[in-house]
């Protein structure tokens, strides 16, 4: 028997035991983090999850799809062959052709990888990850080797020997990169960190239906959010190991491109660096915008702010969840940063901006702007609309949100009105009973206000008797839906915009011609996108009005936030731009004369924008001039 195929034995064993080894080292890292729950049988599930769901967002790069398949599925089928025919001592030369020809496959995807190195996008990480073309293409290229020389069965001369040798060498260094990789923290570390982490998920329901909800806080049991990397639950910090760097989060967020002091992707890596202990010099990718390199340093117990992450990374935040939605690692990016915040404002009350005087507002009056609750009405004065009372049983319950007390929103809700009136829905306001629902406090991390606020929430809604809720604040219908559900309330909540289509569809609205001849570009908000799917009935309604609706690049779940979600405004961190003006330019490019907005928030932003711009209308609006058309 040629030496070369006891020589792949001795490699093969040799790595599994470093790969062991090395997955030992890193586990004993993620064990610095808190308890979790998890299923166990979620290991079941990987391949679902990593053939499915992972693969559903990388595919939306078609060629770093067709690269990462083959050069995942050629690794993987190679090193499933390699380990039945090397492993278990068969030597079959027909199962040396298969590790060939898998090899192959897995050697032009390396090649398309090194394609991509060579000019790289900004996003990418630099430093290690530059070398991995090659290390994979010298693993692949060395198993190519082995398949073809065995397989062929060659008689032993100094030029087979030779060829040995170097195919050892290439398998070394193909080899050591995977197997050190994961003790070390090198790049492909990845991929056994990414996998475990597919099958122990933070938030495992996001296989099985949309989860957007943050998870309850036991402020009882004295939970107060994250101050150490310590302080993450074990599977996060597992989740931070699964990073690849690829910088989709990076070109994905708006504080990012507005020149905030946040990069996700940084962060992310700032994390790991507190997991593991050290500094963030060796970090090779881009900075978060005006915060230096190799200055932050951490530890798993030492506090994560200010040494290793400056505080104003964590309040640029919006919350919109485009980085969660990118990323193809399924990593929940907004759910560490929130956890951040609720012990800066928990445990130090630190908050920037305007944050403390929200909240304060919100403790002591249930609004944001500490308005007397009798004002919650004032806008339907001559509505002629009922207030919801208990005992009287009603179709729709409509809570209209905070910004109930601004005019412009008000312009919102009277349109809404008139359209619910025009289909006859039976329905009533929360009125003068409704509370600010939490979601501010929340992002801004004081949980106890969210508490206290939606437990007195839920017992007014209790007491009531509808069928459904509707609203025309995204954030309102995000805490409603997915939020309250913790704490016992469960509804039946709408947005508008979900209702009016029901009602067209129904024929209980008969939408006419628009006579504006303005062309309209329509604005995903992120609480109604990506937070709740909802990306079909604004559109569906501005077509029944015979709109073409000219898309901005960014649209539907992949939207670009306004920057007014997560208590952004309030904490008010500088950039170089405001979102806001980047979202108005992506509308300036489609050539619209109207931006479609549906939800009050947005309208805020998009028209603080100053200089000459589109006009900003809601959809309740642009429907409600439909139907008097």
């Amino acid at each position: 028997m040629f030496p070369l195929a006891g020589a792949v034995t001795i490699l093969f064993w040799l790595a599994v035991l470093v790969l062991i080894v090395g997955l030992w080292r890193r586990a004993r890292l993620w064990r610095k983090g808190r308890k979790a729950r998890v299923n166990w049988l979620g290991l079941l599930a990987i391949p679902k999850r990593y053939f499915v769901d992972l693969h559903h967002i990388v595919a939306r790069d078609p060629y770093i799809a067709r690269t990462h398949m083959a050069v995942a599925g050629g690794a993987i089928a190679a090193l499933v062959v390699v380990g039945i025919n090397y492993g278990l001592l068969l030597y079959s030369p027909w199962l040396d052709w298969l590790i060939a020809i898998a090899a192959l496959i897995m050697l032009s995807g390396s090649v398309f990888v090194w394609l991509r190195r060579r000019n790289p996008p900004a996003r990418l990480s630099r430093g290690a990850w530059s070398r991995l073309p090659y290390s994979l293409a010298a693993f692949a290229l060395g198993l190519v080797l082995v398949g073809v020389i065995t397989g062929m069965s060659l008689p032993v001369s100094g030029l087979v020997a030779g060829f040995a040798a170097l195919i050892l060498l290439l398998l070394l260094a193909g080899t050591a990169e995977l197997a050190l990789g994961i003790g070390s923290g090198g790049p492909m570390k990845h991929a056994v960190a990414g996998l475990l982490h597919l099958g122990l998920h933070p938030r495992p329901e996001r296989f099985t239906h949309p989860s957007t909800g943050l998870k309850l806080l036991d402020l009882q049991g004295g939970e107060f959010g994250v101050e150490k990397p310590a302080d993450f639950r074990w599977n996060q910090l597992l989740s931070f190991d699964a990073c690849v760097q690829c910088g989709k989060c990076e070109a994905a967020c708006p504080a990012f491109a507005a020149g905030q002091p946040l990069n996700p992707k940084k962060l992310i890596q700032d994390l790991v660096v507190g997991m593991t202990g050290g500094s963030d010099a060796a970090y090779a990718g881009s900075p978060s915008p005006g915060l230096s390199i190799g200055k932050h340093f951490g530890a798993p117990n030492a506090a994560i702010l200010p040494t290793l992450v400056a505080p104003e990374t964590l309040w640029s935040c919006t919350t919109c969840r485009a980085c969660v939605q990118e990323c193809p690692m399924l990593i929940e990016h907004v759910d560490a940063i929130v956890d951040l915040r609720r012990f800066e404002t928990l445990a130090h009350g630190d908050i920037p901006g305007k944050g403390p005087e929200t909240l304060a507002h919100l403790r002591e009056t249930g609004t944001v702007g500490g308005f007397p609750h009798a004002a919650r009405t004032h806008w339907a004065v001559d509505l002629d609309v009922r207030q919801a009372q208990p005992g009287e049983a009603i179709d729709i319950l409509l809570v209209a949100g905070e910004g109930v007390f601004d005019m412009r929103y008000q312009r919102t809700l009277r349109a809404l009105v008139r359209s619910l009136k025009a289909a006859k829905v039976d329905f009533a306001l929360l009125g003068t009973l409704e509370r600010d629902t939490g979601d501010t406090a929340r992002r801004l991390g004081d949980e106890a206000t969210f508490q206290t606020l939606a437990k007195g929430n839920i017992a007014t809604l209790d007491s009531l008797d509808f069928k459904r809720i509707v609203t025309a604040d995204p954030h309102v219908l995000n805490s409603l839906r997915n939020e309250y559900p913790a704490l016992g309330g469960r509804y039946a909540v709408l947005h508008h915009t979900t209702l009016l289509a029901e009602l067209t569809r129904s024929g209980a609205l008969t939408l006419g011609a628009r006579e504006d001849p303005r062309p309209i570009t329509y604005h995903d908000p992120c609480y109604l996108g990506r937070y709740n799917g909802e990306i079909d009935a604004p559109r569906a309604l501005l077509a029944g009005m015979g709109v073409a609706v000219r898309e901005m690049e960014r649209s539907g779940l992949r939207g670009r936030c306004c920057g007014g979600g997560g208590g952004a405004p309030l904490t008010d961190i500088p950039g170089k731009r405001r979102i806001p003006d980047i979202r108005v330019d992506d509308a300036r490019e489609t050539g619209a004369g109207i931006i479609a907005v549906a939800c009050p928030n947005c309208t805020a932003m998009l028209e603080g924008v100053v200089g000459e711009r589109p006009e900003i209308l809601d959809i309740a609006e642009l429907v409600a001039a439909s139907l008097e058309a």
